[in-house]
């Protein structure tokens, strides 16, 4: 059967199979339930017959929804950027007057992270100039949540280079990281471990992982590490040159992108 819309539903097709364009599916509600058949089958002889139109259109779907992403999250980004860089309870880094600024999320049980540790140590080596912000971001589950509370507490009694000392051992940690793992490396530290589980229970503490989560939500973070420089967020463990790419940008531009 040959229908006279053939060739306009072949066109609507390239848009995907999923759904057909708002305005043919208002026109499709005065077909007949014949000519809805046929405009399927249609349709599904045209994919058939032109797979590849499909992946197109996944491609664009995805390219789209990864712009649509991008441009929330350096909108979050922005409404945020007090709380990213200068939130009291962050773990600084690096050079705390440096120019440009590199913000973590981090999971202690996170295999990325661990990768992504030398990245970090490498870039701070190489630029004396970033700063390095760290925030917990327990995302794998209750041992990483009780890493991260004894970490925070921590940081009321390691500062500077041994504060990253203790950051880079718990996270180096072979097996998965708990509460009692992070406590055990403060102990090596020389942490007050008495003074340590106070400051756990403070309202303060719990204020500050409450914070670093509510963030992650804001920014739309779906793993770790993710990596905020600049107005972008970098997710995962994309190696050195990248990050260095974009710490440069930043400082040669005020943007993670030059033009």
């Amino acid at each position: 059967m040959r229908f006279p819309l053939l060739k306009t539903f072949q066109a609507a097709a390239l848009f995907g199979a999923l759904a057909l364009a708002p305005a043919v599916q208002a026109q499709n509600a005065t077909f007949t339930d014949q000519q809805k058949q046929a405009i399927g089958d249609v349709v599904r002889e045209y994919l058939i017959k032109n797979p590849e139109v499909l992946a197109e259109a996944i491609s664009e779907l995805e390219k789209r929804q990864a712009e649509a992403q991008q441009t929330a999250q350096a909108g979050a980004v922005k409404e945020t950027k007090q709380t990213l860089l200068n939130a009291p309870h962050s773990y600084v880094t690096g050079n705390p007057s440096g120019d440009v600024t590199l913000v973590e999320f981090f999971d202690y049980n996170c295999g990325y992270c661990k990768k992504a540790l030398a990245d970090v140590q490498t870039l701070m080596k190489a630029d004396p100039k970033l700063r390095v912000v760290l925030k917990d971001f327990p995302v794998l589950g209750p041992d990483s949540v009780e890493a991260s509370r004894v970490a925070l507490a921590v940081k009321n009694q390691l500062q500077g280079q041994k504060l990253f000392d203790y950051h880079v051992k718990v996270l180096e940690t072979r097996g998965r990281v708990g509460g009692e793992r992070a406590m055990a490396v403060a102990k090596e530290m020389g942490v007050d471990i008495a003074k340590l589980q106070k400051d756990m229970e403070s309202p303060e503490q719990r204020a500050a992982l409450q914070e670093n989560m509510a963030l992650g939500d804001k920014l739309n973070l779906t793993g770790t590490p993710a990596f905020i420089i600049g107005e972008v967020v970098i997710p995962g463990a994309v190696g050195v040159e990248p990050l260095k790419q974009v710490v440069d940008n930043v400082r040669t531009c005020g943007k993670a992108t030059c033009g």
